[in-house]
């Protein structure tokens, strides 16, 4: 009976705050208003409303009045509204509010007199030219702030200095062409600056981010690495730049540093990686590199050399990679890959090496291997001493090769296999292949392509489904199996002449 009382007691709230909840509007008891397509902040808004959401809306203009009586307001995120204005002092009273979003509108200004426990603010995708420390005064307590994709041009420490606890900073996509130091941001994990017009990065800039962990400076048309970068960060991004050099030398007090990103650079060689002794990612793809990076730090286990100009692979580079995993390499014109070269690569899982010279499998690779891509190289076998201690393969990629032909005896070495791509390999159809089609049918493997290119009348079938094929070697087969018997009966004339055929060529036959 409480039960039940109870539940009539919640469905009647919940119905009066419904009841009581503005046009295009859905209101629950959680204290949550979400609203659609309005013209104007409704009025009638619950008071005990904690999250009020709007979006897609035509409201040029906020004020004062709209949030009067709003007093448990802890977020009000407004998005794709068309809003222009805000009165001064609008959000001023509001002091529980914590969170405020006003993406991707019209504003060119950040709002006056915010309250002092906000802790999020983002204004991300409006028309807002320039920052003033005034708009931040007394925001002590905020810890996030994100204005990407809006007009600002410059970044100094005045217009941030009253944000004393601020954690994260993303600037990304505006007209930033200088930034002043020092930052005065104590308190600092993230900053990203992606997408703006930075040529240069004063030293002093980071003098007071000493706990600065995240950086992000991607997409400027920066020449060299910033010097004097804080010993606390773990991540550095520098991709899409105009780097021609690294001078690990100036980055060796990075003991902390795990994750370096420098694609889509103008590098020509890396070499003093290994200072960085605790980098576990380094990326380096897009860049004008014609050999592997010699000295790599030992704890590395992503690296990505993808789309360079690198042409060897040899064992020297990778002898002391015990704990690499991932090893990009696509996309290069690799034409020799020593035997062996990545033994000692002993945790290795995912190996890339499609659209390259490659004219085989490359011999003696790691047995941890779970994922092997070969697309786009000139291979023309696949034989079973390449594959026979990749036990643990599940992933196998020969597209577009010149490899006509299977062997059983490699696909039956891989009992882990769970998907092989073959499109775009000239397959020459006898029935041998039907011997392959069983193996793989057996350990369930899900194989693309196997169009086959020869003989003639079976352009274009799959080896894989076509009944025809399946129809015909079945047949050989049959002819084969009667040969062998009447082969097996001795002869009258020689009752103790017994001869059996040990010919296996019945796998061979074309199909006509």
């Amino acid at each position: 009976m409480h039960l039940l009382w109870a539940f009539l007691l919640g469905l009647s709230l919940t119905n009066g705050l419904s009841a009581n909840c503005p046009g295009r509007c859905s209101c629950d008891s959680m204290q949550s208003v979400q609203c659609y397509r309005l013209l104007e902040l409704p009025s009638g808004i619950p008071s005990t409303t904690k999250r009020l959401y709007i979006s897609h809306s035509r409201i040029q203009h906020l004020q004062l009045s709209n949030f009067t009586g709003l007093l448990a307001l802890e977020d009000f995120i407004l998005l794709a509204s068309g809003t222009e204005s805000i009165e001064n002092d609008t959000f001023k009273t509001l002091s529980t509010l914590k969170t405020l979003e006003l993406w991707k509108n019209k504003l060119r200004q950040v709002p006056s007199a915010l309250p002092a426990n906000l802790e999020v603010l983002k204004l991300n995708d409006n028309a807002i030219c320039a920052l003033r420390g005034s708009e931040f005064e007394g925001l002590k307590n905020l810890k996030v702030l994100e204005l990407k994709n809006n007009l600002i041009s410059s970044l100094s420490p005045s217009m941030l200095s009253p944000l004393a606890s601020l954690r994260s900073l993303m600037v990304d996509g505006n007209n930033i062409e200088s930034v002043v130091g020092p930052l005065s941001l104590p308190h600092l994990k993230y900053m990203s600056m992606e997408n703006n017009q930075l040529h240069l990065i004063p030293g002093n800039v980071f003098t007071s981010l000493q706990n600065l962990q995240f950086l992000s400076f991607s997409g400027n048309f920066l020449t060299k690495i910033p010097i004097n970068l804080p010993k606390s960060l773990l991540s550095l991004k520098m991709e899409r730049n105009q780097l021609k050099v690294v001078r690990f030398r100036d980055m060796r007090h990075l003991e902390n540093l795990s994750h370096l990103y420098l694609s889509e650079n103008f590098l020509s060689s890396i070499d003093g990686a290994q200072l960085l002794t605790n980098l576990t990612t380094l990326e380096v793809s897009q860049n004008q590199l014609q050999m592997l990076p010699p000295r790599l730090p030992s704890r590395l286990q992503k690296l990505d050399c993808s789309s360079n100009f690198i042409q060897r692979v040899t064992a020297p580079e990778f002898q002391d990679l015990r704990d690499l995993k991932h090893l990009f390499l696509d996309n290069n014109v690799v034409s020799l890959f020593e035997a062996g070269a990545l033994q000692r690569c002993s945790q290795l899982s995912n190996l890339a090496l499609e659209q390259n010279l490659l004219l085989s499998i490359p011999l003696r690779l790691p047995k941890t291997l779970a994922r092997l891509d070969l697309k786009g190289n000139a291979i023309q076998d696949m034989a079973e001493r390449e594959l026979r201690d990749l036990k643990q393969l599940q992933v196998l990629n020969l597209r577009n090769n010149r490899i006509s032909a299977l062997d059983f005896k490699a696909l039956e070495g891989l009992p882990r296999l769970r998907h092989l791509y073959l499109d775009g390999n000239p397959w020459n159809c006898t029935c041998s292949l039907l011997r392959a089609r069983e193996v793989l049918k057996a350990k369930g493997t899900d194989v693309k392509g196997g169009q086959c290119a020869a003989p003639a009348e079976r352009q274009g079938e799959s080896w894989m489904s076509s009944k025809k094929i399946l129809r015909q070697c079945e047949h050989h087969l049959q002819q084969t199996e009667k040969s062998k018997e009447t082969k097996k009966k001795p002869k009258p004339e020689d009752s103790s002449s017994i001869r059996f055929n040990m010919d296996d060529d019945d796998d061979d036959y074309e199909i006509d």
